[in-house]
């Protein structure tokens, strides 16, 4: 295991590097939009990354649910963690896009609203794991994952189904796409997923040497011997 983390490292890199050549220079220039629709090579991969992200969030907390297992409860908060960070360049890129080629950042379409609340919800998750102390947070914590993962399927589907101002889908839907920029997607979107991975790797292991250190320090309080009060003396005058 210890080999492997720098491995995933150096590969990571190798892909990040890559995806951003592909993305910049190797894909062909779109005819309509130009080199804006290259933001697309971002803005999709990292919504897929952070849709991965919660559905593993949701399937730790139903574990944890079931077994109250801790290291489930750990595994569903990293990926919250992490799933929210690439929720947010999703919502950021998203926008950076839409004002060259709508004029404005941010309309309250049908997929973006959505998105922004799913984005609202798992931040309210990690609100709720940082700032409560109760012992139920956790199981609370993991009620509200539920809940979360509830709106991915409604903002990935949300397209298909209803009429939106955000473009169709460009895979499946009748849609389609120039294999060269399928290839480029495709790479990104692998390289996120390693990032991705590298970044839960660390904080797992950050959060379980947290917690063992919140452990030792709260059994070392509850052995830790009472100090006895101090005693008065009497000094009694000389005759």
């Amino acid at each position: 295991m210890k080999r492997a983390f720098p491995i995933l490292a150096v590969l990571t890199g190798v892909l990040l590097s890559y995806a951003l050549y592909e993305a910049l220079v190797g894909a062909p220039t779109e005819q309509t939009m130009g080199d804006v629709q290259r933001i697309f090579y971002y803005h999709v991969p990292s919504a897929l990354t952070a849709f991965i992200l919660f559905f593993i969030n949701l399937f730790a907390s139903l574990i944890y649910l079931v077994r109250r297992n801790n290291k489930a409860d750990i595994v569903a908060l990293v990926a919250a963690e992490v799933g929210v960070v690439f929720c947010t360049v999703n919502l950021v890129t998203g926008s950076i896009w839409a004002r060259p080629v709508w004029g404005i950042w941010w309309t309250w379409d049908l997929r973006l609203t959505l998105t922004l609340v799913l984005w609202l919800i798992y931040v309210s998750y990690l609100v709720l794991r940082r700032f409560s102390s109760s012992g139920q947070t956790p199981l609370l914590a993991a009620v509200l994952s539920v809940f979360g993962a509830l709106d991915v399927p409604l903002v990935y589907f949300s397209i298909w189904f209803f009429r939106t101002q955000h473009p169709q889908p460009v895979i499946g839907g009748g849609g389609s796409i120039d294999p060269r920029m399928l290839h480029v997607l495709l790479i990104n979107w692998l390289a996120f997923s390693c990032f991705a991975a590298l970044v839960c790797w660390s904080r797992y292991r950050l959060e379980v040497l947290q917690r063992e250190v919140d452990e030792t320090l709260a059994l070392e309080a509850l052995l830790e011997p009472r100090t006895s009060q101090p005693r008065t003396s009497r000094t009694g005058s000389d005759g």
